[in-house]
């Protein structure tokens, strides 16, 4: 099932994307082009952002949840991908958790998605 499309909330001014730690990361852009991939990834990062922004001679990838005051910038350096991310919750950490979870399980189709939403949060089977 697709997500209904809705307005998402204005960003406002973009954070400082040269602040935050930044590491080395196995997963990169290619979480968040292919379309699968990228509804495993907004399951575990519901409410963020995506926008592609070019800086610094390189693009970067970015999610941002405005709510909660975490965004996560991805890039290419040669041949390696690096994140960068900053706020209360590392959102890149928890997309490399839930896209590890997905690939232990064989990477399963959507028709085999169950998503269970209560008042307290949401459950996630496959």
């Amino acid at each position: 099932m697709l997500a209904r499309p809705h307005v998402p909330p204005a960003l406002g001014l973009l954070p400082d994307l040269n602040e935050g730690n930044e590491r080395e990361t196995l997963i990169g852009d290619d979480a968040l082009v292919d379309w699968t991939t990228r509804f495993v990834v907004q399951l575990a990062v519901p409410h963020a952002q995506r926008l592609t922004i070019e800086r610094d001679g390189h693009t970067e990838h970015v999610l941002i949840d405005i709510a909660f005051g975490s965004w996560a910038a991805v890039h290419e350096n040669a041949g390696r991908w690096i994140v960068r991310q900053n706020g209360p919750h590392p959102l890149w950490d928890t997309v490399e958790e839930q896209l590890a979870g997905w690939h232990a399980a064989g990477t399963p189709a959507l028709e085999t998605f169950t998503v269970i939403v209560t008042p307290d949060g949401q459950a996630i089977h496959w």
